[in-house]
């Protein structure tokens, strides 16, 4: 029986050994687990026997005797609770586990099947399993939890197979392994120094072996990257481990002997950002970071779970970001997350803050008056579209651009989409708010819109005119106004509709040809440098007499005629 078991173990290790060959082959950066993974160290409890723990966690093919020689115990009837028991990875039991979709944001396919494979759409909750291929749109993220607490988020433009999900030793030692092919992946694996996990990720240039930590992987067709947050990594090298300290990147490329190791950017400074968003889509930007040539901005929800629901991302070259998906999200606190890219791109440390997203109901456009607009009198007309969410209104005038100080009009609770107010000559600020009804009938208050400047000037004055002058010329003048021009009217009639004449006088005066006698009507009004007129001024009435040499006319005729 000995030598039937020996030729099986050596057999088993030649076909072991000839597929670490077939994998150094076809993947060269790959490697075996490191020697201190090859063993388990199991923690006897009260109650535990050999025959029991071979049972419940060996391969049928490895006994109990086979555990007492590997352990060289001598009494197996004598087990000591507390003590360790040493089991190799290999003899241990393997199950099939599961992968389980724990936040599902955007479009994000699933590929299950060799061949020709299924193409479905992956849903929340949904259990994942080896073999299974997932693809994230431009703006779709999920987060996965493995068996042991391990979580996975997988960002937009992301492909990602699993390769193997099991557990040995009767759920004792999770193995997970993941294959990478391109886009960006955050891993937070779940330590546990009685139980290590065996957590493997493939890239096409660079594998890690993981023991409980927090890292991130990213590839694409040139280069694979991956930075270690805080535990203990390693890039697994068919010439041995190249460990990855906390706070490093390591960066591989093709034909690249071993990956280059470099330290992270610290955390951008995302202080003095803004608590409350008012704007759809929402934007911030944060203060730029020394040696960042791009950025990464997460936005997810807030809570406990908060750091594996990524509702939003984008990938920017200025320190600053917009988030057209969030668009969609509904109004309440958020979490933002920053870090930077380096030349070589490293994604660094991350800075977070959190915000609240206020963004409706959204104010209604602003119509009148216009953005810059010149207006003139005292009674301004403000109006505005009507917003289909709000139920009323809330209007503010200010003198002040901040709306710091107390407001020359502000009212809430108005129906219309227009308001008449009385305001003396200046420059002014004005803006809206729409305002809902919530489920329990209490008033519910939107964000103020963008507000719009605008000019109230007085209208010019009306001028004085005095009494015409009648000679060969008939003479105007009127009162100046300083800086003023004028027009004047004349015409045959009170309405000016008849025989109307018109011209403009920079000075306040004018003097016009004698016309035919009758009765006329006079008109003036002044013009300021921006061109806009005052009211005219109160109607003259002009009456041109006959020449005195006509009354004469008929004395003349009958000295003629008596002649």
């Amino acid at each position: 029986m000995r030598g039937i078991h020996g030729m099986r173990v050596l057999l088993s290790g030649l076909s072991l050994g000839l597929l670490l060959l077939l994998q150094l082959a076809v993947h060269p950066a790959y490697a075996a687990p490191p020697a201190r993974d090859a063993e388990w160290a199991y923690r006897i409890q009260p109650g535990d026997s050999l025959l029991t723990l071979s049972e419940a966690l060996l391969e049928p093919e490895y006994s109990w005797r086979e555990l007492m020689r590997h352990n060289r115990i001598a009494d197996p009837q004598r087990l000591r609770p507390g003590s360790t028991l040493r089991m190799p990875i290999a003899w241990l039991r393997r199950e099939a586990s599961v992968a389980r979709v724990i936040h599902l944001q955007g479009e994000v396919t699933l590929q299950r099947g060799s061949g020709a494979p299924s193409v479905l759409a992956l849903a929340l909750g949904q259990e994942l399993r080896a073999g299974d291929r997932l693809s994230t749109g431009a703006q779709g993220a999920v987060s996965l939890r493995f068996v042991d607490g391990s979580r996975l988020l997988i960002s937009p433009g992301t492909r990602l197979g699993i390769e193997e999900l099991l557990v040995h030793g009767r759920s004792a030692i999770p193995v997970m392994r993941l294959k990478l092919d391109a886009g960006s992946v955050e891993n937070k694996v779940q330590p546990n120094p009685a139980q290590p996990p065996r957590y493997e990720i493939r890239s096409p240039n660079l594998n890690l072996g993981v023991r409980g930590t927090e890292f991130r992987v990213q590839a694409d067709a040139a280069s694979s990257r991956a930075q270690v947050i805080e535990g203990k990594v390693s890039a697994l090298q068919a010439a041995g481990e190249l460990p990855i300290p906390a706070g490093f990147g390591a960066l591989a490329r093709p034909g690249e002997a071993k990956p280059s190791l470099q330290a992270l950017l610290p955390p951008p400074d995302l202080s003095g950002l803004p608590a409350r968003l008012e704007r759809l889509p929402p934007g911030l930007a944060w203060r730029p970071l020394a040696g960042a040539s791009g950025y990464r901005a997460q936005v997810f929800a807030s809570g406990s779970e908060a750091q594996q629901q990524l509702l939003a991302e984008a990938v920017v070259s200025q320190s600053q970001a917009l988030w057209p998906a969030l668009a969609e999200q509904p109004d309440g606190r958020y979490q933002l997350r920053v870090r930077g890219i380096d030349a070589q791109g490293h994604e660094g440390l991350s800075a977070e803050a959190s915000f609240e997203l206020k963004a409706r109901p959204e104010p209604p456009f602003l119509q009148t008056p216009a953005s810059a607009a010149a207006l003139y009198g005292e009674q301004v007309r403000f109006s505005w579209t009507r917003a289909l969410a709000a139920q009323r209104y809330r209007l503010q005038v200010a003198a002040d651009a901040s709306f710091a100080a107390p407001q020359l009009f502000d009212q809430e609770g108005l129906n219309n989409t227009e308001q008449t107010v009385t305001l003396q000559p200046g420059t002014y600020h004005w803006r809206l708010a729409s305002i809902a009804r919530k489920a329990d009938g209490s008033a519910d208050p939107g964000p103020f819109s963008d507000a719009q400047t605008f000019t109230l000037r007085p209208l010019p004055p009306s001028p004085a005119v005095q009494a015409p002058e009648i000679g060969d010329q008939i003479v105007l003048r009127w009162r100046a106004v300083p800086g003023m021009s004028y027009q004047l009217q004349w015409a045959s009639d009170a309405g000016f509709s008849q025989g109307l004449k018109a011209w403009d006088s920079p000075e306040a005066q004018a003097s016009l040809e004698r016309p035919a006698p009758g009765r006329y009507y006079l008109r003036v009004r002044s013009v300021d440098a921006h061109g806009q007129p005052g009211p005219w001024g109160s109607v003259q009435q002009l009456d041109v007499p006959y020449s005195r040499w006509l009354w004469l006319l008929p004395l003349g005729l009958l000295l003629l005629v008596g002649l």
